[in-house]
């Protein structure tokens, strides 16, 4: 699939006989040449950037169709030769054999929250490159905030009334302007996506799976949405089995009675592992319950409240057993965010 050609190939399931063709992306190209081959016809293409759209299209009209993990897909070592016409005759073999790892296929609604998601998180990244880039600026002119905490009320005081004016060249000062314009219209677009993303966690059909995951330490309302519109339906894992969708499980290389293993394998939602890391290092401090936990607990029921509350004990009496063994911070967080990954699902399946 290419966003101006498609490499189609189909095997007969009786014959054998193979058939090839180039076709346009259009949605209706497609059905139309699948009509016409010798039914039933099932269908299989790797996810990429072309999204769900063709899925969704061939299953209304009543064709088999998955989408594949580009990630899962069997190749043999010693091919050499890769061309989009060998490609669709791999996937059509394989699917032939059922030997494909099919990827979930979200709703048009939850496709539409994952970008919102996803807008505010690449707004996220975009704000903290604008801010590197003007606070490096000022660091070679020898400027260097000291008066606490960065990118406050008051050190943008401090931008605006002492290091702009401290700059002696006006190229720099330019410089520093667009800089400083950028940080802030980009601080302008991300609090208005938390606004948005804040009032559809509010009312839509993720608010009961947030409002139960914000029983647990750090899961404030974006992350519980962003967790909810990313993985979508809960139920297609475990307690154990989610860890390793979101490559929070260790790598390993092992062989006869050697076991081997290393660093985590990073496989998987990047988004959803990066929110759960974030979310496990609020577990290390105290246990305390305090005003901004209770009003999330007020929106949860009974049950998802005790369960959230045994969570967050748990998770810190990891976090104390990894301190008393002075295992490294960053390894002891890894760890507990893989398990804050089992806590988070035992909540998203909880009925209300």
């Amino acid at each position: 699939m290419h966003a101006r050609s498609v490499a189609a190939a189909a095997i007969d399931g009786v014959t054998g006989e193979l058939v090839q063709s180039r076709l346009t992306p259009s949605h209706e190209h497609i059905l139309s040449w699948l009509q016409d081959l010798p039914g039933p016809v099932a269908v299989a293409y790797e996810a990429g950037p072309t999204g769900f759209g063709l899925c969704r299209t061939l299953r209304e009209a009543g064709i088999r169709c998955e989408v594949v993990a580009p990630s899962k897909l069997q190749r043999p070592a010693g091919d050499r030769v890769k061309t989009d016409a060998k490609d669709a005759v791999h996937l059509a073999r394989l699917l032939r054999l059922d030997e494909i790892t099919p990827v979930a296929v979200p709703s048009v609604d939850q496709e539409a929250a994952r970008d919102l998601v996803r807008a505010r998180e690449d707004c996220r990244g975009d704000l903290m490159r604008a801010r590197h880039r003007l606070s490096k600026l000022l660091l070679r002119q020898g400027l260097v905030y000291s008066g606490g905490q960065a990118w406050t009320g008051a050190h943008h005081t401090w931008l605006v009334h002492q290091a702009q004016p401290q700059l002696l060249q006006r190229a720099t000062r330019l410089a520093f302007d667009a800089d400083y314009e950028t940080v802030m219209v980009t601080l302008i677009r991300r609090n208005r996506l938390d606004k948005d993303i804040a009032a559809m966690a509010a009312e839509s059909e993720f608010t009961p799976v947030v409002r139960r995951l914000g029983c647990l330490r750090g899961v404030s309302t974006l992350t519980g949405f962003a967790l909810a519109v990313e993985i979508g339906d809960w139920h297609r894992f475990t307690g154990n089995s989610i860890g390793s969708f979101v490559g929070l499980v260790p790598s390993e290389h092992s062989s006869g009675q050697t076991r081997s293993q290393g660093p985590i394998t990073k496989a998987g939602n990047t988004h959803v592992r990066r929110l759960l890391v974030e979310a496990a290092w609020h577990h290390r401090a105290r246990y305390t319950i305090g005003k901004t936990m209770r009003d999330r607990w007020d929106l949860a029921p009974g049950p998802a409240r005790a369960r959230g509350d045994a969570g967050n004990r748990r998770l810190h009496e990891r976090w104390v057993r990894f301190l008393a063994r002075d295992k490294r911070g960053t390894v002891a967080n890894v760890a507990v965010a893989r398990e804050l990954a089992g806590w988070c699902w035992s909540l998203a399946v909880m009925g209300d």
